[in-house]
């Protein structure tokens, strides 16, 4: 299941309130100012720091 667009323009980063973006993978949301990484899980973003990785 695809997050939807509307979506993707409403979430920020819960940390530092950054937009964030699909990854390549589709398989989470990538932050464009700290770079967490918050995994999507059976469809849902899963939108909490201490699900998140730092990708570099």
């Amino acid at each position: 299941m695809a997050i939807s667009k509307e979506l993707l323009e409403i979430l920020v980063c819960p940390l530092c309130k950054a937009d964030v973006q699909l990854t390549p993978d589709g398989n989470g949301l990538k932050c464009v100012g700290c770079r967490r990484v918050y995994p999507i899980r059976d469809g849902i973003p899963v939108m909490l720091i201490d699900e998140a990785k730092i990708e570099d």
